[in-house]
């Protein structure tokens, strides 16, 4: 997947202010329509290999949901 695959659904107008690509973000793949997810690395656990863990606040993915039209 390369970076112009994803559709950003957040932080758009009327959302927070993700202007720098430095706050959370919610993506869609456009190849295949799976979720891509940017957030603060969490280390409650260690997933398994090639996985991650990440936190976003709740309105953001409640803002991803509304893009979607969920």
């Amino acid at each position: 997947m390369a970076r112009s695959d994803l559709h950003r659904l957040t932080g758009r107008v009327g959302g927070p202010n993700c202007d720098d690509d430095d706050c959370p973000n919610i993506y869609v793949d456009t190849s295949d329509g799976g979720i891509v997810v940017q957030g603060n690395q969490c280390s409650a656990f260690r997933p398994p290999t090639g996985e991650a863990l990440v936190k976003i606040p709740e309105h953001v993915l409640r803002e991803a949901v509304r893009a979607l039209g969920w």
